[in-house]
């Protein structure tokens, strides 16, 4: 992985870390993970359940036990490359271990839209007794997107335009709300989840 520095004149610090995973020729495998399990695709749902106002997307759900299964060791090569994103992260941020010293993935999404499709609401990662145990939101772009698309942090006013490799991690709590602008072209992949508080 390496680190790269967002362009965001307006707020600093955003506490978005980003970074861009190596080898990207994981994403192309995530992708081709997607498109080959049609079977596995579901219509995307949040909090509020399925309503394509709020997000329009096709999705395959991972439970985080699925991950070492004969035919998934994509994800363990995912993970391995995340985890050294998060550790970054912490050293730039120490007060961290003082939280929590270990993490947990909770389960995660492959998703898929298509042109006119979003996550239209501008949503938290944290937003009930539910997901309190979310500490960290991750999401990787799969492939670069040339017209809309964008993740919108509003409270920042930044736009992160997807861009092959991408990976961000932010806090998932109300001070990181988002949502996704339109994919006005093509298509946008990403892998996205949570790394939760240990359940020691």
């Amino acid at each position: 992985m390496e680190r790269i520095s967002k362009a965001n004149p307006n707020m600093n610090p955003d506490f978005i870390g980003s970074w861009i995973i190596k080898p990207t020729s994981l994403c192309d495998d995530l992708i081709d993970y997607f498109e080959e399990k049609k079977g596995k695709q579901k219509p995307g749902v949040s909090l509020s359940g399925l309503n394509t106002k709020i997000k329009d997307s096709m999705d395959i759900t991972i439970k985080p036990k699925e991950i070492l299964l004969p035919g998934n060791e994509i994800f363990k090569k995912y993970f391995d490359e995340l985890f050294l994103c998060e550790r970054d992260y912490v050293e730039q941020w120490p007060f961290i271990n003082a939280v929590s010293q270990k993490f947990e993935i909770g389960s995660f999404n492959l998703q898929r839209y298509l042109p006119g499709q979003h996550f239209n609401n501008i949503h938290t990662e944290r937003s009930g007794i539910g997901s309190l145990h979310r500490i960290f939101a991750f999401m990787t772009y799969l492939n670069d997107v040339q017209e809309g698309g964008a993740t919108y942090f509003t409270h920042y006013d930044l736009e992160i335009q997807p861009r092959k490799g991408l990976t961000l991690l932010w806090p998932a709590e109300w001070t990181h709300a988002h949502r996704g602008n339109v994919l006005k072209k093509g298509s946008k992949y990403i892998i996205t989840g949570w790394l939760n508080f240990a359940n020691e």
